[in-house]
């Protein structure tokens, strides 16, 4: 787990979960949130991965939000793994591993966000524990708690 200290010189290395940018979305004030509203607001670039553009848009209420969050989505910085057999399989290996230490991650697209940060050298801003106890056990994941 990371704690950032030069801030503007990570922040295009800034991968956003779901978990924060639905807060956002949602209205939802949290420590993360802030965090992310932090980089907003200093144009500090950040990207989401494709899952993440997957997760919001499928959470949309009517046609007219879906629409609105495509069109807000689409001018990010969107990371997507590469379409090869060792993508899956490096996957697997990681909710493979963690299972057999005691840990079930509960939801199989988490891996893949996961994977996103890891493969592009990504920290990780979130709001989802699953992550923390993923990053404890998988040595180049890395998250972000804090700004200092």
């Amino acid at each position: 787990m990371a704690t950032i200290t030069r801030v503007q010189e990570v922040m295009s290395l800034i991968l956003v979960d779901t978990s924060v940018l639905i807060d956002l979305l949602k209205g939802i004030d949290n420590a993360k949130v802030e965090m992310l509203k932090t980089i907003i607001k200093n144009n500090w670039p950040f990207g989401i991965a494709a899952y993440t553009y997957q997760e919001v848009l499928q959470g949309a209420r009517d046609d007219n939000e879906y629409s609105l969050l495509m069109d807000y989505l689409k001018k990010q910085i969107i990371y997507t793994l590469p379409n090869i057999i060792s993508t899956y399989e490096n996957a697997a290996r990681i909710y493979y591993d963690l299972r057999r230490i005691g840990i079930t991650p509960r939801n199989s697209i988490d891996i893949y966000i996961a994977q996103t940060a890891i493969h592009f050298g990504l920290m990780l801003l979130h709001n989802d524990k699953d992550f923390d106890n993923m990053a404890f056990h998988i040595k180049n994941l890395n998250i972000i708690n804090e700004f200092n």
